[in-house]
């Protein structure tokens, strides 16, 4: 088994190799780099079909939202006839509650690749001579820890990483807000027995908890890709830049139609 995986990294890792050759005339020394970028942008458009029906499935279930919000209401007492009675909604109208993991369940084994092919000192029993090329300043299979032991946050290694947290930190923040307004948007569950929308003194409603606690966290969830480019090796940090770059270009195309707070109610539940 490990002969066949050392078999299959040995092809990818030629596969890597064959792409920054191909660029190598505009790039240059980065031109693995570049090959990385384009790899991932590659696996991007293999998953866009699942992506777009991804967002028809987003689209279905915000329309299934006031349906929600009414099941959410009756069976506000009894959490578990409430979430039967969601998926039987889903199902009765071909509604998939999973379909929209899919696009990123499908894009792990590339980023795994990546980093593994960047963390292995040997490829097919040979030295891994992918180690040794470079984004700029910075080796491909390094990490930030690396680059602020070569000459601090400002150094050469380090800006390349500055530059890549900027990146990840507009995306973070257009995904923050975009996320806030929807969920600025969402109508709060009522309590119990109907009327108004909860307060802090009124009843608990079952659920409710970890629904607040979601709203909280949800917003937020974009910045932790800033944890994993500081740790995971630059070829791999630059698969997650590029690949989140990517979706929340392709997120704000195809929920362009979708009303704001729509799409968080129907994924509430």
């Amino acid at each position: 088994m490990s002969d066949l995986f050392s078999s299959f990294m040995s092809v990818f890792a030629g596969l890597v190799e064959r792409i920054a050759d191909a660029v190598d005339p505009l790039f240059h020394a980065s031109a693995t780099a570049a090959a990385i970028v384009l790899f991932t942008a590659c696996v991007r458009l293999l998953v866009h079909p699942l992506s777009r029906a991804a967002a028809r499935g987003q689209k279905a279930r915000a329309r299934l939202a006031p349906q929600v919000a009414e099941l959410r209401e009756k069976h506000a007492k009894n959490p578990e006839r409430l979430q039967k009675a969601v998926l039987e909604l889903h199902a009765r109208e071909k509604v998939s509650p999973l379909s929209g993991c899919l696009p990123s369940l499908l894009q792990l084994p590339a980023f795994f690749l990546l980093y593994h092919l960047f963390s292995s000192s040997s490829i097919g029993g040979e030295a891994n001579a992918l180690l040794g090329h470079k984004l700029f300043a910075a080796p491909l299979g390094g990490r930030w820890a690396d680059a602020l032991g070569e000459g601090g946050v400002f150094g050469a290694q380090g800006l390349v990483y500055l530059a890549l947290f900027a990146v990840v930190a507009a995306v973070a923040t257009f995904n923050y807000r975009r996320t806030k307004r929807q969920l600025a948007a969402t109508p709060q569950p009522r309590a119990a027995g109907g009327g108004a929308p909860r307060r802090s003194g009124d009843p608990q409603v079952p659920g409710m908890g970890a629904m607040s606690a979601m709203t909280k966290v949800m917003p937020l969830m974009s910045f932790m890709t800033l944890i994993t480019v500081a740790v995971v090796p630059l070829a791999a940090a630059l698969y997650v830049v590029t690949s989140t770059t990517w979706s929340a270009v392709e997120r704000a195309f195809l929920y362009r139609d979708v009303p704001v707070g729509a799409g968080a109610l129907a994924t509430a539940v």
